[in-house]
């Protein structure tokens, strides 16, 4: 009998895996499943003459149906490279899952810095004094327009909070639209989505002994809506004056930061703050997005 082989080292465990916590709490860790580990060897095969016709049978038919599998795979590549069918970015589908994955620090950090993000390229500090439970999308949390627009797509969740700058002399209402929309729909969504959405100001996030106390509907100064292309999620932003003054016609941030503008609203930087911590808050959410990909592959 010839020498039996020495088993198989056992496996050694992988690592555990980070596991997000849902909105607002803490984090923790969970190992993953038991891999599945071949302890089996290859038996070599005895050669049967009798064979031959049916073994070249047998090739003729494998040729075949790689051929039929080699073309669907090529249909399904040139699929995703036709124009309007984006293939997903990377971290795509785990964006959707952040409003009740991700820790709340990760998605509204307590200081968002903002380095160039003021008139003329001075820096901004923007730090959080109101959160708000997560919430349906619905005319309490979302402007008209914007509703109308994320509702055929699956709206699932939208989550604000607001900012003050550094002199407290100004406030911010963030937001994060969370969608089921698919690649080629985000992208069209994207496309020049404030323009498009006209006069459709967000709501304002108001907090009660805070400097957002006075921040209401009459306060909003500017604002900027920006869905982008490699994320199913729209961010929002609306600035406003923290002394609780109101504002009669608001503007949107393209507007509001064009040169040469004298009033109120554009000398006082309302909107660099509305568009400035809105870019922000997409690099973020892009950043935590990528991680859980990363993370999700690892496992």
């Amino acid at each position: 009998m010839p020498p039996q082989a020495a088993p198989p080292a056992p496996a050694r465990p992988a690592p555990a895996a980070f596991v997000p916590a849902p909105y607002g709490r803490t984090t923790g860790y969970a190992p993953p499943p038991e891999a599945l580990v071949e302890t089996t060897t290859r038996l070599r095969p005895v050669r049967d003459r009798r064979s031959a016709g049916r073994t070249a049978a047998a090739a003729a038919c494998a040729v075949l149906g790689f051929g039929l599998i080699g073309g669907a795979l090529a249909g399904v590549w040139l699929a995703a490279s036709e124009p309007g069918k984006p293939a997903e970015p990377v971290g795509y589908a785990e964006a959707r899952e952040l409003w009740h994955n991700a820790p709340v620090d990760a998605l509204f950090p307590q200081t968002i810095p903002g380095p160039g993000a003021g008139p003329g390229a001075a820096d901004r500090t923007w730090t959080r004094i109101v959160v708000a439970p997560d919430a349906p999308c619905s005319p309490a949390v979302l402007a008209k327009g914007l509703l109308t627009a994320v509702e055929p797509l699956g709206c699932e969740r939208v989550l604000r909070a607001t900012y003050t700058d550094a002199t407290a002399s100004s406030v911010i209402t963030v937001g994060l639209v969370f969608t089921r929309a698919d690649a080629t729909a985000q992208r069209t969504l994207g496309e020049g989505l404030t323009a498009r959405l006209g006069q459709d100001v967000p709501p304002a996030l108001s907090g009660p002994s805070t400097v957002a106390a006075r921040f209401g509907d009459r306060q909003r100064a500017s604002w900027w809506t920006s869905a982008p292309a490699d994320l199913p999620v729209v961010v929002t932003a609306v600035s406003g004056f923290a002394d609780g003054r109101t504002v009669d016609a608001p503007q949107p941030a393209d507007k509001a930061t064009a040169k040469g503008r004298t009033d109120a609203v554009a000398q006082s930087g309302l909107g660099h703050e509305a568009k400035g911590i809105t870019e922000r808050l997409e690099r973020l959410l892009r950043t935590t997005a990528t991680a859980a990909a990363k993370e999700k592959k690892a496992r």
